[in-house]
């Protein structure tokens, strides 16, 4: 089976690599390096990845001039590993549909390291027996894949994951600072309270990155701004008021317009040192 994909940035290079050591034969595309045309890809795979940015990036790729549905065959499946905004899912969708091609929303979550390691958590949006048939190929990529509901539920359920995970890095960027002005070593607040309830995959992965200011970027500030904005804007068209939320964007809004967008989103805490 030939597997397309499309995007190889921070987080997709090291899982077309990953698909790679699984034994798939991969056609890689990216528009800094097109190793492959789109429309080659589109002619000789079966299945197709696309990680993207935004749901506008996702549109043009697939339905734009030029784009994966003008030379796709019946029966190919589209699966979008994109975090992007339901509506545009569901979008991309009814496209494929009119050309014959069976597409799931499957948006990941772990950042680059889980993106390296092939352990990330894939969230799936979509048929069923599609999900099935190709299920083998997100597992070389993901220490998980779960089918979450109809096209959509898998950027609802990353929407859900992205907004725990900035209010857990704002509580965190909070208590150490407390800890930190109260001339507490926030090493040893974290050796005392990473086995309790309030310890997390956020805290483990994200205080020694705080600790050493390592910002180098596994998930950038930027791109966690678009989710929390996708998830605002979904919160207003189905009527679920998202206040935290709100107060979290402001804060990384704020590190984007004073040059910080590019860093890791752990680089709240530059926010708190006043």
């Amino acid at each position: 089976m030939k597997v397309g994909f499309i995007g190889l940035g921070i987080m997709g290079k090291p899982m077309s690599q990953n698909l790679i050591k699984a034994g798939y034969d991969v056609l890689l595309f990216d528009k800094t390096d097109p190793l492959k045309s789109k429309a080659e890809i589109a002619r000789n795979c079966q299945v197709i990845i696309t990680m993207l940015p935004n749901g506008p990036d996702v549109e043009l790729v697939v339905m734009g001039e030029g784009g994966l549905l003008e030379n796709t065959v019946d029966g190919t499946v589209l699966i979008d590993m994109s975090s992007i905004a339901p509506a545009s899912a569901q979008k991309v969708h009814d496209a494929c549909v009119v050309k014959g091609v069976r597409m799931l929303d499957a948006p990941v979550s772990g950042g680059q390291p889980k993106a390296t390691d092939g352990t990330l958590s894939i969230m799936v949006g979509g048929c069923q027996e599609t999900f099935e048939e190709v299920k083998p190929i997100l597992l070389s990529m993901g220490a998980s894949a779960v089918h979450v509901g109809d096209i959509g539920a898998g950027n609802i359920a990353k929407l859900a994951n992205n907004i725990i995970v900035a209010m857990n890095i704002a509580a965190v960027c909070e208590a150490f600072t407390l800890s930190n002005k109260a001339g507490v070593d926030p090493n040893k607040v974290f050796s005392a309270i990473q086995g309790g309830l309030a310890g997390s995959t956020v805290m483990n992965a994200k205080i020694p990155m705080i600790l050493a200011e390592n910002f180098e970027p596994g998930f950038k500030i930027d791109l966690h701004i678009k989710d929390l904005q996708n998830a605002l804007n979904t919160g207003e068209e189905v009527g679920s008021p998202l206040p935290f939320t709100k107060q979290t964007i402001d804060i990384l809004q704020k590190l984007s317009a004073d040059g910080h967008g590019q860093k890791d989103h752990s680089a709240m805490w530059l926010s708190y040192q006043l």
